[in-house]
């Protein structure tokens, strides 16, 4: 009876600290977007319909608005077409070196917008530092192609291929070697094959890449700022960051108002790609037998050969343009023995006060966040396995929100959130911690989903042995949970850190002098002309970020699978 009493009162104790560490991730995560949603229809403490149409009417949010769907929309057709053939010839054909292929492609989504802005500026116009070392330049007063909407789109649209490839390359690989076959046995050939049986089966997967791309491009901040702003070319985030960076918090009401037409958009997006898969469900029976591998025969060395030209156009050529303006006296001047100079790079990383500020910075704010959602995510995923609650169920369907919803929505939500704690005159607006909440935010899915998958392939048979000798939440946790759960832990940790210490749109928002970050310091040294140390910075964050992800790559084998994106 002691044993059972004891066990009991254990349950009941994991349930009360269930409740308090959910109450306090609905806090972090859900409360500033509902925050937003009820501040862009109300003002004041009623509601006013008036004001935002009167807002959503003005020419420069219509002409936003416009220019955020343009380019969205056909940077994600940019991304179906390079990410659907590299997803369909990887998953389905015998390529070599398939690892390689994929980690490559996987480093532009890992790498900040704005320094492939800034790469992408420095293989192209009259001024482009490569051009001029094999003299190719343009004459000088030529026009930058890139400060246009074509440039937008063509950069949105690398930028986010690798989200195309990972959701359709997940369900190309569900298809089973032996449809194929039968199709095959009934008189199918070629396109037939691919058109009946293999695209039906992967619609889903592409539907569903198609709609998070999108929502991610209408987002994205660091390529319509750098790009779109020198060219007059608003977009809606551009144009909050705009409003809010001239005006401050008396422009608050107004892009609370933009914000929520973002998140409606996106919201409405996810809503559509839902929807498309109800409709579109085809149901494999069985078993998925052996993965599909269509020989390619004489044409694999063509279709490799044109594969990784790809990857150099996308990945090496660009980092070779930033490396190259990062190596020269000043902007413009050829890369040659002569001109080789180091000296953008000591000015950038130690003796301007503001970019070192900005590694500590980004180093603190995204170490401390990997850490404290780790150790949030960890009890709580696995106490939400254990007991299962209304409450539970429901934070666990709208976590991803915050991190499926744009950087500068959340950005606002957070302003409207904290710019005055609740029965109290303190505000954490323009202090560091409202960016660290952010952070928290942001990316508190991508710490728990890692987390919660790798602990429901756990048997729970050990913890509930060891909860029936006495052993106390703590200890389980400690010598049970943790160690085994401890490579996903550590692997959403990783990427965390990697997804925060290079982040830009929610920062943009949120810093002030003393708690810029990173991708603000780079975003800033440009927009002042400081494109040598503008250089040198993004080279450097390029360098961690390829260091990180070698080292995940490198211990990925032991990590179960679906924690580590570009692993099958």
């Amino acid at each position: 009876m002691s044993s059972l009493a004891a066990y009991s009162s254990s349950s009941r104790s994991e349930g009360r600290l269930l409740s308090l560490i959910l109450v306090l991730a609905v806090v972090l995560t859900l409360a500033p977007v509902v925050r937003l949603f009820v501040a862009g229809l109300t003002a004041g403490d009623q509601l006013n319909f008036g004001f935002f149409a009167e807002v959503l009417q003005k020419p420069a949010t219509l002409s936003a608005l416009k220019h955020s769907l343009v380019t969205a929309g056909l940077g994600t057709a940019l991304s179906l077409l390079i990410g659907g053939c590299f997803a369909f010839l990887v998953a389905l054909t015998d390529l070599r070196r398939k690892g390689a292929l994929v980690f490559c492609l996987m480093i532009p989504m890992m790498i900040p917008p704005q320094i492939t802005a800034l790469s992408w500026t420095q293989i192209m116009g009259p001024s482009s530092v490569f051009l001029k070392t094999l003299g190719l330049a343009p004459p000088l007063g030529a026009p930058q192609p890139l400060y246009s909407p074509a440039g937008i789109i063509l950069l949105l649209g690398i930028q986010h291929t690798s989200i195309i490839f990972l959701t359709l390359r997940a369900g190309l690989r569900a298809i089973p070697q032996d449809v194929v076959e039968a199709a095959r046995v009934s008189g199918a050939k070629g396109f037939r094959i691919w058109a009946q049986v293999v695209l039906p089966l992967t619609l889903p997967s592409l539907l569903a890449g198609v709609a998070i791309t999108f929502v991610t491009a209408l987002g994205n901040f660091g390529i319509p700022a750098m790009l779109g702003i020198p060219a007059g070319y608003a977009t809606l985030p551009t144009l909050i960051y705009q409003r809010l960076a001239g005006m401050g918090t008396t422009v608050l009401a107004e892009v609370a108002v933009l914000a929520t037409l973002i998140g409606v958009v996106a919201i409405a997006g996810i809503l559509l790609q839902r929807f498309c898969q109800s409709r579109q469900r085809v149901h494999l029976v069985g078993g998925s037998g052996r993965a599909l591998s269509i020989p390619l025969g004489k044409a694999r060395l063509p279709i490799e050969i044109a594969l990784w030209s790809v990857i150099a156009t996308i990945l090496v050529l660009p980092m070779a343009g930033l490396l190259a303006t990062s190596l020269v006296p000043a902007y413009g001047v050829p890369l040659r023995l002569d001109t080789l100079s180091f000296e953008g790079w000591h000015e950038a990383l130690f003796r301007q006060p503001v970019t070192q500020r900005a590694f500590v910075n980004s180093f603190g704010l995204s170490l401390g966040a990997a850490a404290l959602l780790m150790a949030l995510c960890l009890p709580l995923a696995w106490l939400m396995e254990r007991h299962k609650t209304r409450l539970g169920r429901v934070f666990d369907s709208l976590l991803d929100l915050p991190y499926a919803l744009p950087g500068v929505v959340l950005a606002i939500a957070m302003i409207l959130l904290l710019i005055n704690l609740p029965f109290t005159d303190v505000t954490l607006y323009g202090t560091i911690w409202i960016i660290f909440l952010a952070y928290l935010a942001r990316f508190f899915a991508v710490m728990f989903r890692p987390v919660q998958s790798s602990l429901r392939q756990l048997d729970p048979a050990m913890d509930e042995a060891a909860q029936a000798v006495g052993a106390p939440l703590w200890r389980r946790l400690r010598d049970i949970i943790l160690p085994l759960s401890a490579p996903s832990a550590a692997a959403g940790a990783i990427l965390v850190f990697l997804t925060a210490f290079n982040e830009l749109t929610v920062s943009a928002l949120l810093w002030s002098s003393g708690t810029e970050t990173l991708g603000v310091v780079i975003f800033n040294l440009d927009d002042s002309g400081e494109t040598v140390m503008a250089s040198a910075v993004a080279m450097t964050i390029v360098f961690v970020v390829m260091i990180l992800m070698a080292v995940i790559q490198a211990t990925s084998r032991h990590l179960p699978k679906g924690v580590v994106p570009w692993q099958s």
